[in-house]
């Protein structure tokens, strides 16, 4: 039985350029996002229950949410707050992670 030739691997890396999969491991980027989501659905769990819970009693002012309701309505700008904050937290840790890794060489 005769053998089949080897394949070459395709990869998507660039010959002569270290593998993009160190830079990410070298800067935690993977801690890092989940140290932002973590902190941005932290942020936007005590925001819903601060507004829809009205923890510091009711809201002056009242106001008509359509389709949704309010209660849906804040769901939807918690979603959006938890994403920004965590965007935000993981670049900046990134960001610290890349200047101590710049200070270390």
């Amino acid at each position: 039985m005769r053998s089949r030739p080897l394949r070459a691997s395709v990869s998507d890396e660039v010959p002569g350029r270290p593998p993009q999969r160190g830079l990410a491991h070298a800067l935690h980027v993977s801690r890092n996002a989940k140290v932002g989501a973590l902190a941005g659905v932290g942020l936007a769990v005590g925001a819903y229950a601060f507004r829809v819970l009205e923890l510091f009693g009711p809201f002056a002012g009242t106001r008509e949410y359509p389709v949704l309701g309010p209660e849906g309505w804040f769901a939807v700008l918690a979603f959006v707050l938890a994403s920004a904050t965590a965007l935000l937290v993981t670049a900046v840790l990134t960001l610290v992670s890349a200047y101590r890794l710049l200070k270390e060489v």
